[in-house]
This record gives C-alpha cells, sequence and structure tokens, in this order.
C-alpha cells in the first residue's frame, strides 16, 4: 500500500481559540490521496471520533463534495477539489480566481462573463470583476447592469457581499456553452459537473426513501435533470417535497403497469400533503410550467400513468405512429381512397402492444392516440421550412391527420357550443336590443375558446350599442390578452381613457396591462400616482400590492394590503387581499402571520358568493401557502 498523505500539523492542529475545522482537514486527505479509507482518521495524527467523523462526512456527501467508492473507501468529487481550494485560499488571506477562456472573453457578452467567473468559482466578489490585469475586466455600469440582470432572473445570488450562482444559474452556463467554438470535451466537462452534482444529492434522496428499483432510479435523474427546481422555489420551498413529486412521476410509469401508487397511498408513504401534490401534477402535465412535455394514459379516473417527450418510450412510441401514418396516408392517395380513422388506431395499436406496452392499457391508449397523433402533426408541421419534396409531402400528410383528429375529437365539444349558441341566438332575435344576451354569448365564446368569433362579435356589439363603447372594448381588451396580444389591448385602454378622462378604474386596468407586458417601472409609476390621487380607494391599492407583490417586493407590498384592509374591509375582493397578505408574510418569513392572513382569507372566501371557478382558485392557492408553512415550521 503507497504512503498515507497526512496534512502538515498547522491544518489539524487545533488553532488557539479556534475551532478545528474538520470540513478543511477531511477535503485535504481526500485531494492530497487518491481515495481514504475511514481509519486513516482515526489513527495518528488526526484521532477523529467516529460520531465527528461520521456527522462531518455526512454533510460533505450531501453537499456533493465527497462520495462514498466502496464501504469505508472515499474519494473527492470535482466540486468537492473547488471547495477545498477556496477553504485552503481562504486560510492563505488570497484567493486564485479562474477565468474564462479567450473563446468566451473575445466576445462582450458581460453575462456570459459573470456566469461562467461565478459557475467556477465557489463565490466571486465584486472586485474580481473589476481587476486591472484580469482577462475578464468589466467596467463599474456594465458590472452592474449584468449583475442585476442575473440577480433579477434568479441566476446569481448575492450573500454578504458574496456572489454565486444558483441552480437555475448552472442551467443557463450550460445552454450559454453552447454559442461558443469550445472542443467537444470541454462541454461534455462542463456539464458533467452539473450532473454530477445534482446525482450526488439524488443518492442522498434514493437511500433516505429507500429507492431501489433501478428503472424508477433512472426515470427519476432523467425527470430531474431536466426540471428545475427553482422554477417553482418561491411557491414549493421545500426541495424535498420537489423531488416526492418527480418520484410520483417517475413510479407511475406505462412499463411499471400494472403496479400503481394511488396519490392517497404516495402521500402518505412520503409524508407529503395530498392537495400539494396534485397541484403540482397537474402544473407539470396539464399546464407546462416546464418546456418538458409530458403525456398521460388515463387508465381511471384516479389511475394515470405518466411518460416525457424523447424518453425512449416515447421515441418508439412516435416511430411505429409516424411510420403507419405515412403508409396509410400513401396507399389511400395511391388507390384513391379516404382514410379509416380506426384502421389506423388498431393498426397502430396491434404494433405497440406488447413490444411497448401491457396489453391490458390497449383501450385506454385507443382513448389516447387522437391526442398524441394531433401532437405529432403539430410538431412536424412547425419544426421545418417545406423545402424538398419529401419534406412537403409530409408536411400534407399531417396537416390532414391533423384535420381528421381535431374533427373526429373536437366533435362533441363543437356540437355542445354550437347548441349553447344556438339558444342564444333564438333569444336574441327575440330580443335584439337586449344587452346582456349579447355579453352571455360572448361569455360563451371565450368559455369554449372561440376567441376569433368573441372579436368578431365585439366589432359588431360597437355598432349596436355605442353608448356601451368602454365595457365592449374592455371586453375585447382582455380577449387580446387571453390570445397573448397584449400590446393591441393596451392599445385599446390608452385610447378609452383619452376619451373618458375621468373613469380611474381605466387607469387601474392600465397598471395591469402594463405588469402583464413585464414593465415594471411603467406599471408601478400609473398605479403609484392614482393611488396619490384617490388614496381611498381600496380596490387601488390591492392593485398597487398586487403589481409589488408580482415583481417579488413583498415589504413594499405589505404596506399597501394592510391600508387596503384599513379602508376596503367590507369590499368584494377583501378575501383575496388577505390571501395575498398571507403570501407576503410567508415570503418575509413572518410565519404566525402569514398563517393568520391566510386562514382568513380562505375562511372569507368559502363565505363569499362569487364565481366557483374563482372561489376555488383563491381556496388552493390558500391551501398551499399554508401546507408550505406548514412543513417550514
Amino acid at each position: 500500500m503507497s504512503a498515507i498523505n497526512y496534512p502538515p500539523e498547522e491544518i489539524y492542529k487545533t488553532p488557539k481559540f479556534q475551532k478545528k475545522n474538520f470540513e478543511h482537514i477531511i477535503l485535504w486527505m481526500l485531494y492530497n490521496n487518491e481515495e481514504c479509507e475511514w481509519s486513516y482518521f482515526t489513527q495518528e495524527p488526526l484521532k477523529f471520533s467516529t460520531s465527528t467523523l461520521s456527522k462531518y462526512f455526512s454533510i460533505l456527501t450531501t453537499d456533493g463534495y465527497v462520495e462514498k467508492v466502496s464501504r469505508g473507501h472515499y474519494k473527492i468529487t470535482s466540486e468537492g477539489k473547488k471547495q477545498f481550494n477556496e477553504l485552503s485560499t481562504a486560510k492563505e488571506k488570497t484567493r486564485k480566481i479562474n477565468y474564462p477562456p479567450e473563446a468566451i472573453t473575445r466576445r462582450r457578452n458581460y453575462d456570459h462573463w459573470i456566469l461562467w467567473m461565478t459557475y467556477n468559482n465557489n463565490f466571486c466578489v465584486w472586485s474580481d470583476f473589476l481587476e486591472e490585469d484580469s482577462p475578464a475586466r468589466i467596467n463599474q455600469s456594465s458590472l452592474s447592469k449584468n449583475m442585476n440582470l442575473l440577480i433579477s432572473k434568479d441566476f446569481i445570488e448575492k450573500e454578504e457581499k458574496k456572489y454565486r450562482i444558483t441552480p437555475s444559474g448552472k442551467l443557463e452556463y450550460s445552454r450559454m456553452l453552447k454559442f461558443y467554438d469550445l472542443d467537444r470535451q470541454s462541454i461534455l466537462d462542463e456539464e458533467s459537473k452539473r450532473i454530477e452534482e445534482i446525482t450526488n444529492k439524488t443518492i442522498v434522496f434514493f437511500k433516505n426513501y429507500d429507492i431501489k428499483d433501478e428503472n424508477i432510479q433512472f426515470r427519476f435523474l432523467n425527470n430531474v435533470l431536466k426540471l428545475d427546481y427553482s422554477r417553482v422555489e418561491s411557491m414549493l420551498t421545500d426541495e424535498d417535497d420537489f423531488d416526492k413529486i418527480l418520484l410520483f412521476l417517475s413510479i407511475n410509469h406505462p412499463d411499471q403497469f400494472p403496479d400503481y401508487k394511488q396519490i392517497e397511498e404516495f402521500s402518505e408513504q412520503y409524508e407529503i400533503k395530498k392537495s400539494k401534490l396534485e397541484y403540482y401534477i397537474d402544473e407539470i402535465i396539464e399546464n407546462n410550467i416546464y418546456p418538458i412535455k409530458f403525456f398521460k394514459i388515463n387508465v381511471s379516473s384516479d389511475e394515470h400513468y405518466y411518460f416525457q417527450e424523447n424518453e425512449t418510450l416515447e421515441i418508439m412510441l412516435r416511430a411505429i405512429t409516424e411510420d403507419h401514418i405515412t403508409k396509410f396516408t400513401y396507399l389511400n392517395k395511391l388507390f384513391t381512397r379516404s382514410l379509416n380513422v380506426r384502421s389506423i388506431l388498431n393498426d397502430i395499436l396491434e404494433k405497440i402492444m406488447h413490444m411497448l406496452f401491457n396489453e391490458e392499457l390497449r383501450e385506454s391508449l385507443r382513448k389516447f392516440l387522437p391526442e398524441y397523433i394531433k401532437y405529432l402533426a403539430y410538431k412536424i408541421e412547425a419544426k421545418v421550412e417545406f423545402k424538398e419534396t419529401l419534406d412537403k409531402l409530409e408536411g400534407i400528410i399531417w396537416r390532414e391527420m391533423a384535420d381528421i383528429f381535431q374533427k373526429r375529437s373536437s366533435e362533441e365539444i363543437e356540437e355542445k357550443y354550437e347548441e349553447e349558441i344556438d339558444k342564444i341566438n333564438n333569444k336574441i332575435k327575440s330580443k335584439p336590443g337586449d344587452l346582456d344576451l349579447y355579453n352571455s354569448k360572448i361569455r360563451t365564446m371565450i368559455y369554449y375558446g372561440q376567441f376569433d368569433d368573441a372579436l368578431e362579435l365585439l366589432e359588431e356589439m360597437l355598432k349596436l350599442f355605442p353608448e356601451n363603447e368602454k365595457d365592449i372594448k374592455m371586453k375585447k381588451a382582455s380577449v387580446l390578452r387571453r390570445i397573448h396580444q397584449v400590446e393591441d389591448g393596451l392599445k385599446i385602454i390608452n385610447d378609452l381613457i383619452v376619451n373618458y378622462p375621468d373613469d380611474y378604474d381605466l387607469v387601474n386596468y392600465k397598471a395591469y396591462w402594463l405588469q402583464y407586458l413585464n414593465n415594471k417601472e411603467e406599471a408601478l409609476k400609473v398605479i403609484q400616482d392614482l393611488v396619490k390621487k384617490i388614496p381611498e380607494n381600496g380596490l387601488y391599492r390591492d392593485t398597487y400590492g398586487e403589481i409589488l407583490m408580482y415583481f417579488e417586493e413583498y415589504k413594499r407590498a405589505l404596506t399597501e394590503f394592510l391600508k387596503t384592509v384599513e379602508i376596503a374591509e367590507d369590499e368584494w375582493y377583501i378575501n383575496q387581499t388577505y390571501i395575498k397578505l398571507g403570501i407576503c408574510y410567508k415570503e418575509l418569513k413572518e410565519y404566525d402571520l402569514a398563517l393568520e392572513n391566510l386562514q382568513k382569507g380562505k375562511d372569507l372566501t368559502n363565505e363569499s358568493d362569487s364565481d366557483p371557478e374563482i372561489k376555488q382558485k383563491w381556496l388552493t392557492i390558500a391551501e398551499l401557502f399554508i401546507t408550505e408553512i406548514g412543513q417550514i415550521e
């Protein structure tokens, strides 16, 4: 056995009036030996106690600085080497800074320089970016502008004058590398650092919750690498809960059928609130809060299986589906036959059953496939400009498929929509001057997503009811916002303000529309001016608080919500104000006050006669934050 390298006495001897730095000693040993055995630390000259050694190895392993090679054998990770260098240079009162390569510094993308510096150093201080002889020197104004931008995007965090990269920043750093002419190995090395950091945490998670099935482990790691926790961190403050949510998706995969873990069973076994689990599964699967697409196979009302776009199962399913769609279309065009949807589905099902899915999923897949085929059709149509003949043919085939399956799956909805509209049209014929009937027709169109029809009807209503111009145009602005034409909606509001200068509600709407456009400075100026002009209007103060809260200025938002409560205790919206108050207190870590206000808001919501959908929305928000606080405490 090769000789063991032990640190010099000044490192492992206890300094006078100071505590021994066990972390530095352990990392020194691992850095200066290929690997270390447990006994190296318990014998002379170190003589660590077993409890001390166990404690610090646990901390260092969890932080991703150390990994266990085998029983009683440990080695340092790349992150551990960085931490060791940081601790060593701190003791020497000097810091060695890693600077970006020329491939990055030759372009003046200062945000990229900052990301590189904070990723490749344990932390950076302001002066690190201003050194005269630094290859990555940034002038004060550019540094301030870019650093603030990165902090606002949650890529960088500042604590005690030290700047560190966040988990979101590490993802952005990985994406950033693709813009540069770096060799393949450099990019792989950089990405492997991020993967190593995540896998170290994942190993601890598997150990804590006894996850031994390798298929589940693999799917979980695939999920956790692609779904960034920081995107939900503001509401889901416990990262362990986030991992449990991803575990639920990983367990309930089609490959596991017929094994299924019900939500109630899972929430009890893994100690996560059922409402929280349901909410975030819905956000990930249905509301697409991540750019990664998930597919859901419904077996029953309370049994669903999930799989991810571009995983092996989906790639094989896509290949089989595309092949059969193309074959059917070619042959049918050749023999001038109409496409038979049932034949297409049966042919695909025969191919994918047994090969990809359990036979008992056949009927569930029969219902799933039409939506999946529509998804493929839209994806293929959007992916490329059709230049070659085969590309054009592929585009025609899939556009035809989308139309066929869209018609088939939406017939029932269309029939219901047309039935509702026909009823209203009959009423309008008998009462052509009834504005309420037209408003009911608009609500129906919006409910069924017929926004173009709604915009046409609103134009017609302007001619029929010119005296209601303001209300009709505001409805038009709202429809435009729904279809992401926010600037057009804002133009309507600005024109209305000119025509109705005494209507301050329009100014209130303008502040919201500026918020929708993420124009913080102008949104706050508009609402501030309105509140100064009419200080006793609770609704305007509530808007002011909500916009401040949207831009994460919780202390200032708190002040406005408290003023709202003082002057508008009996208003229809006060339940929402209390819930928003609770959220602000929670973000400011005043948990008792947060719970008090969230519960009051919840109680008032239960008592209110508001729209059931809006009511449920606010009850869900209140319950989620109450749950979060319970987890923290």
